[in-house]
């Protein structure tokens, strides 16, 4: 089978995610970067598309043209990945979709619940596969967890608490990194419970199994003259009255990307962090403790697929995300077992961020979440 083509929107000089973003879709040699419009500067597209060594009449000035273009060659793109700040998001996702081409997004699906709700339509309109990149669920052993909880080793789920402490925004924004996600006009209404509050919210889910129904969110702009949330707590209340604690904040001087869940049921409980993401510990309700290695015997059949090498050889982010991008390979080819996160979560993701900016301005209490 030949390589899948992909062309990229954003990634252009000075960002962090487009090359994360290559490396991840060619580590398994089944996709290749060959197109894209890397920044609203043509000349700054030509200077990231010359980087990323791809034929420079495919680093495109715009959109428009990109899709224009590759939709007349007979090689061209077969989907997207959306690698821009949130309020691009629609308007790429639009135009690919419109053309028939496949889109993968970074997370959150866009800048507001009501564009994700017109996204969607255009989804659903377009029948071509669309994915998000919530990256950590791609991790071997997170894989290994939701199967766990899903086996029933936990018994009945009782209490689910996901942090995710940074400390990179504490004082200024400063770089085009933290420039635009501290700016409503390119973020949209969430800083932080946008930009990491949703992969909390996503990985809770994912591997519990449950969905959110209710919240209390309690946000704040902690650095003076910032006017998008940097520290967010929110309660939350799962399918059933399961009980949760949500922790996002990026002004937690010392902390790196300290994404940490922990799920604690009648028969046991599960810890995973994301800084140590080799490591799945399991408590037993006799006192047991069980530390699950990525690549060790009896791990389930997701996460067996999702390690790369023998026990004891680190794998990490970039192979968590390579792992999205092959099974979203498999979605483009119609295969069967991908866990790449779909436009359901993209809606779910957009109505929690919406839902708790809303409550806690209002001093709102508990809400439901609705999408």
């Amino acid at each position: 089978m030949r390589r899948l083509r992909m062309g990229m929107i954003g990634g252009g000089p000075g960002a962090f995610i487009g090359p994360i973003h290559r490396i991840a879709a060619e580590l398994d040699r089944d996709i290749e970067l060959v197109a894209g419009v890397f920044s609203s500067d043509a000349g700054r597209s030509q200077v990231a598309g010359a980087a990323y060594r791809i034929d420079p009449v495919r680093a495109y000035a715009t959109v428009a043209d990109m899709i224009a273009a590759e939709t007349a060659r007979p090689d061209g793109i077969d989907f997207v990945t959306i690698a821009s700040p949130n309020h691009h998001h629609l308007s790429a996702a639009r135009a690919a979709l419109a053309a028939g081409i496949a889109v993968l997004s970074d997370k959150p699906a866009t800048a507001t619940l009501a564009e994700a709700h017109e996204l969607a339509a255009l989804v659903a309109a377009a029948d071509v596969p669309y994915g998000l990149t919530y990256t950590y669920s791609g991790y071997p052993l997170v894989r290994e967890a939701r199967a766990r909880v899903a086996a029933g080793a936990l018994g009945t789920l009782r209490r689910i608490v996901v942090e995710y402490p940074q400390g990179w925004l504490a004082t200024g924004a400063r770089g085009k990194q933290a420039e635009w996600r501290v700016d409503p006009a390119r973020a949209g209404d969430g800083g932080c419970i946008a930009d990491i509050g949703v992969h909390a919210l996503h990985l809770a889910e994912f591997v519990s199994g449950l969905r959110v129904e209710r919240l209390l969110a309690d946000l704040a702009a902690v650095v003076p003259g910032r006017s998008l949330d940097d520290d967010c707590q929110v309660l939350l209340r799962f399918t059933g009255g399961v009980r949760g604690t949500l922790i996002a904040s990026q002004i937690m001087l010392g902390e790196r990307n300290a994404l940490r869940l922990r799920i604690y049921g009648t028969d046991g409980a599960l810890d995973w962090r994301q800084e140590s993401p080799n490591a799945l510990t399991l408590h037993h309700a006799d006192g047991r403790t069980e530390i699950l290695r990525a690549g060790d015997g009896g791990l389930s059949a997701d996460a067996v697929a999702a390690s790369r090498t023998p026990g004891g050889h680190p794998e990490g982010y970039l192979e968590a995300f390579a792992n999205l991008y092959r099974d979203f390979a498999r979605q483009l080819r119609g295969e069967p077992g991908s866990l790449v996160p779909g436009i359901a979560d993209g809606l779910r993701g957009m109505a929690f961020i919406d839902t708790a900016v809303r409550a806690s301005r209002a001093d709102a209490g508990w809400v439901a979440l609705e999408i």
